[in-house]
């Protein structure tokens, strides 16, 4: 007999997607982490969850065990997000092509983590199997336990065929309400009668879109960075001013006096590396740009740092190379140093959200970065209660971010799973 609310979640991490599940009603019994820092996070807010710390291909059996001892039957639905940071290839015939050439590079064991996954929904036979990565997953290609090369999306399928239906979508957070523009690979199977009837019908799993990015008829617009954090109170990246002592996490790192400068002078929607002279006034040096190198995408290598017309110094990313002695431009996309738009949401949240150099990562119009307080609204883990520390000791902010940039917003979780009840309960949509 199936519990109707169970949930075994895998690479659990810290257990914000959780939240999302926790709020739709379900009930996590079970997890599996591999750090055991983001396990003691996970079970100081999850108490009433078990929680395994470990590999989990040393640990597949005993998550098994561990649930089947619990004597309820098969979970309602496992909840699975994998690492992603393997999943770069971009071109799976590429992929192909270097492997025939015996030319593969080195595969990254992270991508295969998905076997143990399958291997417990075959053992465990949920009801639902709710994945979440990057969009670069659906072209990734694993090394399988027999030894060849397959698409992991295709792996999924054939594994799991034919007791299970489902597909990945690509998804933006942004088109359910999400100050974010950040795209998601969902994947979602079911063995349940009830959802391969509405995936028949309906061809996805996915609840309908709330949101675009222009206002149409049934969508509402984009919900941008404007909206989402702009009545917030003013910090800035310098000592003693980027802090607001009434609001915890509400601060940024204090920069360098020359790396202020570069940001200070950077105009909205804009890049440090284009900025002009500050001396003389003149605008027209040349902007730093992009360009094609042999079909790749790159960077322009020739952006003056001095003024051409009156030789100062430009407020552009620079430093002095500790081999020549001299000042050169730091090498960078044009996406670095670059201010946000209040008028869109923000850009994907990473684990370096407080990173100057990283893409757009600049307060629309203060001279800093997002503060942590700002980056917990923009994955909307505000709207949910949250402890970000253990045994009473809150963890760092540099901690805070990762656990930030690694996770999904848990709104778009709890989202997805209240349509897998709909379906199961025979709601119709509104």
């Amino acid at each position: 007999m199936i519990k109707q609310k169970s949930v075994l979640s895998l690479f659990s991490s810290a257990g914000i997607g959780e939240l999302g599940i926790k709020a739709a009603g379900l009930e996590i019994l079970l997890s599996n982490e591999l750090l055991s820092n983001r396990c003691a996070l996970y079970s100081e807010n999850y108490p009433e969850t078990k929680c395994l710390c470990g590999d989990i291909w040393e640990l597949q059996n005993e998550i098994a065990e561990t649930w089947q001892g619990f004597d309820i039957g098969a979970p309602f639905l496992i909840y699975a997000t994998p690492p992603c940071q393997g999943m770069s290839f971009n071109s799976v015939g590429k992929r192909l092509n270097e492997i025939r050439k015996g030319k593969a590079p080195k595969d990254d064991p992270r991508n295969r983590l998905i076997i143990p996954t399958i291997n417990l929904v075959k053992k465990l036979k949920p009801q639902w199997l709710l994945l979440e990565n990057v969009q670069g997953m659906q072209n990734t290609l694993i090394v399988t336990e027999d030894g060849t090369y397959k698409n992991i999306i295709d792996f999924i399928k054939d594994e799991l065929a034919p007791e299970y239906e489902g597909t990945p979508e690509i998804v933006n957070c942004a088109d359910y309400g999400i100050p974010q523009t950040r795209v998601r690979l969902i994947t979602i199977f079911t063995r349940s009668e009830k959802g391969k009837q509405y995936y028949k019908e309906h061809g996805t799993f996915m609840p309908p879109r709330t949101h675009s990015e222009v206002e149409t008829p049934g969508l509402k617009k984009w919900v941008t960075l404007r909206d989402a954090i702009g009545g917030f109170p003013p910090l800035s990246a310098e000592k003693g001013k980027n802090e607001d002592e009434n609001i915890p996490w509400h601060i940024v790192p204090v920069m360098k006096a020359e790396k202020y400068w570069w940001v200070k002078n950077t105009p909205a929607n804009e890049t440090a590396y284009n900025n002009q002279c500050v001396e003389c006034g003149y605008d027209e040096n040349p902007r730093h740009g992009m360009r094609f190198v042999e079909g790749r995408h790159t960077y322009k290598n020739d952006t003056p740092i001095y003024c051409e017309k009156c030789g100062a110094l430009l407020p552009r990313p620079t430093m002095i190379d500790k081999i020549t002695g001299k000042r050169r431009r730091i090498k960078g996309f044009d996406s670095a140093y670059r201010r946000m738009s209040w008028d869109s949401p923000a850009p994907t949240l990473t684990q370096n959200l407080q990173a100057e150099a990283s893409d757009k990562k600049i307060h629309p119009t203060q001279n800093r970065t997002l503060s942590v307080y700002e980056g917990l609204f923009l994955q909307t883990i505000a709207e949910y209660y949250y402890k970000f520390s253990v045994n009473g000791k809150t963890i760092t902010a540099n901690s805070c971010c990762k656990i930030i940039g690694e996770s999904v917003p848990p709104r778009l979780i709890e989202l997805i799973c209240k349509k897998i009840l709909s379906i199961e309960e025979c709601d119709k949509d509104e």
